[in-house]
């Protein structure tokens, strides 16, 4: 079966954010030996591509187009959140954009606010769903996912930069949790850690996001400064929070997955 270029590059972001050739291989519908041939040949060429592409698309949609204007910015930051987290643009034919964002079968609740966030912030576009075992992609197709994201660029997102552009910037000063959310809802975990110390049984919770890319790990930790919320590098790759008054804020808005 032939694939475009684009879900080559999918399949080259799903390795980076560590996960296994073959969970990869269940969420894009492939055999291993198909996820082989592509990192043998199809990640060379692709990434030959990418040298000659430019980074991102953000120096052309500075501005919103009316379309963007007119979203609901509550529900598109927490859309940012979900497509900084597990998100992609896949271009197709006519300058039509797939948006595209990975979920989890554990989390059906999860899956249900994702699509509220895509059907609010574009209401007349459709948003489909193909399973693979242990995941669904939630997709939909628009002309303009690009002018929402104009972060999307060749490759995967930890080998180029990702900065907001202005606009979505003022929209995240406005709604900082809702982006907190929907990265959180993506990658990140809430997490009960026990310990035991003289005897004595401690239970606390602690909240991470691991992502591969430096620059959405730091968007990630200037909007918990601008709420309050005390956070950490555990990892190159992951930020923890654990302090209980930040954990509480983050509670607030986020909680359990479900």
């Amino acid at each position: 079966m032939t694939k475009s270029a684009d879900e080559v590059a999918l399949a080259g972001e799903l390795l980076g954010q560590g996960l296994s050739k073959s969970e990869v291989a269940r969420r894009l519908g492939v055999a291993r030996a198909t996820l082989r041939d592509w990192q043998a040949s199809g990640f060379e060429a692709l990434e030959e591509r990418r040298r000659s592409a430019p980074s991102t698309h953000l120096a052309e949609y500075l501005e919103p187009c009316p379309f963007v204007a007119s979203a609901p910015r509550r529900d598109f930051a927490y859309l940012l959140g979900l497509y900084l987290g597990d998100g992609c643009l896949t271009e197709m034919p006519r300058r039509v954009f797939k948006l595209r964002i990975q979920c989890c079968d554990w989390y059906p609740g999860l899956m249900d606010q994702c699509q509220a966030a895509m059907e609010a912030v574009l209401p007349n576009n459709k948003v489909g769903r193909v399973h693979s075992i242990g995941c669904t992609e939630l997709h939909s197709h628009s002309k303009h996912w690009i002018c929402f994201f104009p972060q999307h660029g060749p490759g995967r997102k930890h080998e180029r930069p990702i900065e907001l552009a202005p606009w979505q910037q003022s929209i995240v000063d406005e709604y900082p949790e809702q982006l907190l959310r929907g990265l959180i809802h993506s990658d990140g975990t809430r997490v009960t850690n026990r310990v035991q110390t003289r005897g004595k049984r401690y239970e606390y919770l602690r909240y991470f996001l691991s992502n591969e890319s430096r620059d959405i790990l730091e968007i990630f930790g200037a909007t918990c400064d601008a709420i309050g919320v005390e956070w950490r590098f555990n990892r190159p790759n992951s930020i923890s929070i654990a302090k209980r008054a930040s954990v509480a804020r983050l509670d607030e808005f986020v909680g359990p997955k479900f």
